[in-house]
């Protein structure tokens, strides 16, 4: 079916922009963005948006936190008849100028949460190195991703309170192609199987630069996957030898009952220019847990599922509660303060360590995603 996109140039099937050439129920588009204060980090905001063309479902979902509490709101519909609109009921995403500037809205509903926020990149994109993994032969994944630094303004309601957003450091990403599937929500098994690993993605943002760093071991050492760049200022030329070429940790960990919890680390960066340095990373206290935004499916519904026309939930987590860590498990948005020499910057930083990884047994009885 035509739609508005199909009246601008970019075209590479000969059909209209809401067909694919992959029937793959597991082809998805993604956009997410979070932000938070600088430096005391204690606000975080999480919105993401999945577009899912072989299953008819676009789903959505924002959610704050506090240091010890979290709330969520999700909501999905059928795609079609208005297949590439970018919002879900009172949720809307707006590229207002591509690579530039993004437009997040959140009307009023019964979570309580609203937001009207703009984020405006002040860095050149990251563009990782491409996601290709295949299992018996199949491809499982097989897609693209673009980070991008940058802040934010606006306003953001929850909880009764009204906070003023302004000049808050953060980052977005959009990732599209074929996505591996990830199910831990353990009232609806099965699960996905993990064998031993360490994964961490971590973004800096510093007064004129940023760093990517994101990578994946199933034994120390030995990467599955790297990428990572250090960037500059939004339209200087890009080079080559910014690129990350090799990365090894040190990671201290809080003596934490409910789950995985990281204190600290240190990363040892190697560049293809052949420079290297050592970043101190030190996590604040504030984090959001991604299954309140389905991230490996909540109490049944995973991403992607079909929910009827429009279909809406929310709730508020005490993270103290054991119960609620306990469903939460350990994939997180976690603010971080970095020190790169005399600089210091802030970011996200996202980890998970599986049973019978060589390093850190002491977090390893917590789920890692």
């Amino acid at each position: 079916m035509l739609t508005p996109q199909d009246d601008l140039i970019g075209h590479q099937l000969p059909t209209t922009f809401d067909q694919l050439d992959n029937s793959d129920p597991a082809w998805m588009e993604r956009l997410w963005y979070t932000g938070h204060p600088t430096p005391v980090g204690d606000v975080l905001f999480d919105i993401g948006l999945g577009y899912h063309p072989n299953r008819n479902v676009m789903d959505a979902f924002a959610g704050v936190a506090v240091p010890g509490r979290q709330w969520n709101f999700r909501c999905s519909r059928q795609l079609r008849p208005d297949p590439l609109a970018t919002a879900v009921g009172p949720l809307s995403i707006q590229v207002k100028e591509g690579l530039r500037r993004h437009r997040l809205v959140l009307e009023p509903n019964d979570s309580g949460i609203r937001f009207d926020i703009e984020f405006e990149a002040q860095l050149n994109p990251h563009e990782e190195k491409a996601h290709l993994r295949r299992r018996e032969g199949r491809v499982t994944e097989n897609m693209a991703r673009a980070q991008q630094l940058g802040r934010y303004k606006g306003w953001l309601e929850f909880d009764g309170r009204r906070v003023e957003i302004d000049q808050w450091m953060g980052q977005r990403d959009h990732s599209w192609g074929v996505r591996a599937e990830m199910r831990t929500d353990e009232s609806s098994p099965p699960l996905t199987f993990y064998p031993p690993f360490f994964y961490c993605w971590v973004t800096a943002q510093f007064a004129n630069r940023g760093l990517h760093v994101f990578f994946k071991e199933r034994a120390p050492g030995d990467k599955i996957y790297l990428s990572g760049e250090e960037v500059f200022a939004l339209g200087t030329r890009a080079s080559s030898r910014n690129q990350l070429a090799d990365v090894r940790h040190e990671v201290r960990w809080h003596d934490d009952p409910r789950g995985q919890s990281m204190a600290g680390a240190s990363f040892d960066l190697r560049f293809a220019d052949g420079k290297e340095r050592r970043i101190e990373v030190r996590t604040l206290p504030t984090r959001y847990f991604l299954k309140g935004g389905l991230y490996g499916g909540l109490d049944g519904w995973f991403h992607g599922d079909d929910k009827g026309r429009l279909f809406m939930a929310h709730e508020q987590w005490d993270l103290g509660d054991p119960t609620v860590r306990r469903k939460a498990r350990t994939l997180a948005d976690q603010v971080i303060e970095v020190r790169d020499g005399d600089e210091v910057g802030w970011g996200i930083i996202e980890y998970g360590v599986g049973r019978d990884y060589a390093l850190y047994p002491s977090v390893q009885s917590h789920p890692p995603i």
